[in-house]
């Protein structure tokens, strides 16, 4: 892999069904709800600018009309925007892989959860992921409502979910965000109902050293999952500071 390669597309998520946002979601697709007056995966595709990203794909199952609806000229601020329907919901792992097609053979892309609202410095990871040229990198923060990433003393992940019964010697919050190589697709069965996470649990358990980590505890970092934390967010932004 070349050292210094910047990424040029990134897959944002945004097929889920956002239950817990109902009634909110019911008729909006969970990236879709706004802050400031705008939808809040163009805070993300924004945050991906920022890192020299340069053409996005987002993926949609749920209310799929309403990206069309919300981006007519399938744009934002010059970038191209591909969508990617799932008649039927494939989950992160399977939704990868079903724009496997869309991608280089030997490319290197962001992927990011549609429903979190973060600033945190994107470049690190970048240059984290080229240095080490592992199958993938994934953005943690040392706080967080789930703990659950085990890292080990050479920053590789060694455990997800306390799946292979390997402590490491710290866990991190996952952030939602992370490199991977399409390479990695290779390992991720077409039209399979897959989360991601179990395909990292199994390059981990087959490759160690293949997944690693890069823990990013400066700026803000939400996850949206709830009513309540919707509504907060919401409130913290659109309230004038004095």
């Amino acid at each position: 892999m070349e050292t210094g390669r910047r990424f040029k597309t990134a897959f944002i998520l945004g097929a889920g069904l956002g239950t817990r946002l109902r009634p909110l979601t019911e008729s909006c697709p969970k990236p879709l709800l706004e802050l400031r007056g705008r939808p809040l995966v163009t805070y993300a595709i924004d945050h991906l600018i920022s890192a020299g990203v340069e053409r996005f794909i987002v993926n949609t199952h749920h209310r799929p009309n309403v990206y069309l609806e919300k981006f007519p000229d399938r744009q934002w601020r010059g970038r191209p925007i591909l969508f990617r329907h799932e008649p039927i919901l494939l989950d992160t792992a399977g939704g990868l892989k079903n724009i496997e097609d869309l991608l280089g053979e030997d490319e290197a892309i962001f992927c990011y959860n549609g429903d979190i609202w973060t600033d945190l410095p994107l470049e690190r990871a970048l240059q984290v992921h080229n240095t080490k040229q592992p199958e993938a990198t994934l953005i943690l923060r040392s706080n967080g409502p789930i703990l659950n990433v085990a890292v080990d003393s050479q920053e590789s992940i060694c455990d997800i979910r306390d799946s292979l019964g390997n402590p490491g010697v710290r866990k991190y919050q996952f952030t939602g965000i992370y490199a991977v190589e399409t390479s990695l697709l290779q390992h991720i069965e077409a039209e399979k109902i897959e989360s991601i996470i179990t395909v990292f649990i199994e390059r981990i358990r087959n490759r160690s050293g293949s997944i690693v980590g890069i823990v990013l505890d400066d700026g803000d970092w939400q996850d949206i999952g709830s009513l309540e934390a919707y509504e907060t967010l919401k409130t913290r932004i659109e309230t004038p500071e004095d």
